[in-house]
């Protein structure tokens, strides 16, 4: 139960944190509209809208899509990680729940669980 706790326990940051930064890199990408997508680039060619971006020999990769596939990828990477938080989540309560420790502890909720 304790290997349980302590893995769910870690696991529950970690995805927590991973959701956290990912809503940031939405909220910065959006906010900048995309140019720090295409910062690596060094044409003067791209515009200042990365969704108009064109494709240059300057750059390392095709620009013409980057900020709606990378938009496109990471909504649902962050839903999927605040997903998996709620249910390590879940999994720490139910360990607790069977070590005696907690609030549902010495309740309904053991013969429940």
């Amino acid at each position: 139960h304790w290997t349980l706790l302590s893995v769910s326990l870690l696991n529950c940051l970690l995805s927590t944190a991973c959701s956290v930064g990912l809503a940031l890199a939405i909220a910065l990408t959006i906010h900048s509209r995309g140019t720090h997508l295409v910062a690596g680039c060094n044409s003067s060619a791209l515009p200042a809208d990365a969704r108009a971006a064109i494709a240059t020999n300057d750059c390392p990769f095709n620009t013409t899509r980057i900020y709606d596939t990378a938009l496109a990828l990471w909504f649902p990477s962050m839903v999927l990680a605040a997903a998996e938080a709620v249910l390590s989540g879940r999994c720490s309560l139910a360990a607790l729940i069977f070590e005696g420790i907690g609030p549902c502890a010495r309740s309904y909720g053991k013969q429940q669980v």
